[in-house]
């Protein structure tokens, strides 16, 4: 065979290894694509790698194959002169495309190996297989290729005995027909790489995200308008609405937050507890802030959040919150709590109030009673009008304040004077704190030494004005009734103290209407006019003269600087009009006659005649 033909079935050869490769290629490829192209390497050989190790494997082989010999028992072709050069085998088979064999010496010929104990392959004979040629170097040895593709039989070696062939007996038809007549190939097997790649291949993992491969496939550009797609305006109606919704949503919640909040608030400043009547003594420290004070009323029981307090002080600027101690009630308000805070506490501790006892100006014992028994709580004793009125009138406790109060009650009227109650008028007008621990004798005590608190500025005067204490009080009892004003009231005192001098009678009204019962009673201008001024009682100063037993109620401080500082005047006389209060004075009886016919008489006239 030629070089050029055995150059040709090389390139046969390595077109079919090619294009077998490129379907092995193909096969892969489709594989992967399967696999969403997701496939992570192996580290196993490439195509690419397999094909140029499977075409480096054929050209070795075909380069160091070497000749196929020829039968023994057949001439065998002439050895080329130069043992170095390699000649391939060329099939027999009539359908395939094999060079010539020259028959000059000089031409390539298949030669059998130059050492007799070499085994040579025989080259297959399958018309549908290309065998390359074997290397025909005598040092190296080959197997012999089978003659069906399936299977693989040695073939003889050649006769130890026989002779060398020259180069004259080269046949090369026979030689070529002998040749193919025991048929070989060369065992060739390029999809070995294939399999073993196929072998050593893991399974391939899952891809994280299909979205990766293609991002990634993309430009950067395009991959920027993926991430961000353009919205529709659909889509931005949409999110409008649903932004306006959620808007809505939110207001809604913010206002009714607020509401709830607002009502929390004024439910935090109402009492603790309305109907209580208990109180509970707190101490507030100097220097405290309205947080610490809010926490102390709270601890207390006394109000419902201590933060609202002191937000609600702040609210209100009200920093002038005293220290000390106080007596406060459950039943109070925020704003109770803070007024009493305003008015400062005491430097100890002090026994709860349990209710207050107000005794107006102008009181009569009686209405002093009538106040008390209408005092409500759980006491040490039961405070009724009625205990109040006994002991009013208990000598044994009478004589106990006298020693207690000896300014105040040395002249003090006595039992055979004819006074109603000994202690009228020197129980002093005024608010008192009833507390558990209060009694009768406790509260009556308590109206005496207010009296004589006022009165003791004012013991020395009394005594230069040659008056006692129980005169001062009676015609201060009467101040206290006949005027309103603080000047009518000096000017009262100036006539009664003129009529005494004089020895006339006094002639008040309120005398009377005291002797009848009927003071502390609303008196109409008609009641006044009609009185009994010739009653049998020695509060009658119509038919007496001087002073009555003692005073007709309790008069006020003011009633009582205005007897002790009246007004000096002629006057004699006086009418007060008791619809508007207004006192009309005269030094003589016509004059008073006149005055009572123009404001008194004549304003009943136009009252009967309306009725």
């Amino acid at each position: 065979m030629s070089e050029k033909s055995r150059e040709d079935e090389k390139l046969s050869f390595k077109e079919q290894i090619l294009r077998d490769l490129e379907k092995s290629k193909s096969y892969d490829q489709t594989l992967a694509g399967d696999e969403n192209r997701a496939s992570i390497p192996t580290g196993g050989p490439s195509a690419e790698d397999l094909m140029a190790d499977s075409l480096s494997a054929v050209e070795s082989i075909i380069n160091n194959a070497p000749v196929v010999p020829s039968h023994p028992s057949r001439v065998a072709p002439a050895v080329p002169s130069h043992p170095s050069q390699d000649a391939p085998a060329v099939p027999s088979h009539p359908s395939q495309d094999a060079p010539a064999v020259p028959s000059h010496p000089s031409q390539d010929a298949p030669v059998t190996p130059s050492h007799p104990s070499q085994d040579a392959p025989v080259t297959p004979s399958h018309p549908s297989q290309d065998a390359p040629a074997v290397p025909s170097h005598p040092s190296q040895d080959a197997p012999v290729a089978p003659s069906h593709p399936s299977q693989d039989v040695p073939a003889s070696p050649a006769n130890e005995s026989g002779p060398r062939p020259g180069p004259g007996s080269v046949r090369p038809n026979k030689v070529e027909r002998e040749y193919n007549e025991t048929p070989t190939r060369v065992a060739v097997s390029y999809k070995t790489a294939e399999k073993k790649e196929e072998q050593a291949r893991p399974e391939t993992p899952t891809p994280v995200t299909e979205t990766v491969d293609i991002i990634s496939d993309t430009p950067r550009r395009s991959r920027r308008e993926v991430a961000k797609p353009v919205k529709s305006k659909k889509e931005k109606k949409s999110g409008f609405k649903a932004f306006f919704i959620s808007l809505l949503i939110f207001l809604s919640l913010l206002s009714a937050g607020g509401y709830f909040g607002y009502q929390y608030v004024l439910a935090s400043l109402e009492p603790v507890d309305p109907t209580s009547k208990e109180y509970v003594t707190v101490q507030i420290p100097e220097g405290a802030s309205v947080q610490e004070i809010g926490s102390t009323l709270e601890k207390a029981g006394l109000v419902k959040h201590g933060i609202v307090f002191g937000m609600y002080t702040k609210y209100k600027n009200y920093s002038d919150l005293k220290a000390g101690y106080y007596n406060l009630q459950k039943s109070m308000s925020t704003d109770d709590l803070i007024k009493e805070l305003q008015k400062g506490g005491t430097a100890e501790a002090q026994e709860p109030v349990l209710a207050s006892l107000t005794i107006p100006e102008g009181y009569t014992i009686d209405q002093i009673a009538q106040a008390v028994g209408q005092l409500q709580g759980n006491f040490k004793e039961p405070l009724t009008a009625d205990a109040f009125l006994a002991k009013v009138q208990d000598d044994n406790f009478i004589s106990q304040e006298v020693s207690k109060y000896s300014n105040l009650l040395e002249s003090l009227p006595t039992r055979e004077s004819g006074a109603r109650y000994r202690l009228e008028g020197f129980l002093f007008p005024a608010t008192y704190s009833i507390k558990e621990s209060t009694t009768i004798e406790s509260l009556i005590d308590e109206m005496l030494a207010a009296m004589d608190k006022t009165l003791t500025p004012h013991y020395s005067t009394i005594k230069s004005k040659h008056l006692t204490v129980n005169e001062l009080l009676t015609i201060a009892s009467l101040v206290e009734k006949e005027g309103a004003k603080t000047e009518d009231r000096k000017m009262i005192a100036g006539v009664f103290y003129n009529r005494l001098n004089l020895g006339m009678p006094l002639q008040s009204n309120i005398a009377i209407l005291y002797a009848e019962g009927k003071l502390g009673q609303k008196i109409s201008l008609a009641d006044d006019t009609e009185i009994d001024t010739t009653v049998n009682s020695p509060y009658n100063v119509y038919t007496n003269q001087g002073l009555m037993p003692g005073p007709v109620d309790s008069p006020s401080a003011d009633a009582i600087e205005s007897s002790i500082n009246q007004t000096k005047s002629d006057n004699l006389f006086f009418v007060a009009d008791v619809t508007d209060g207004k006192v009309y004075f005269a030094t003589n009886k016509a004059d008073h006659d006149q005055n009572v016919a123009q404001h008194i008489n004549n304003k009943l006239t136009q009252s009967s005649s309306s009725n």
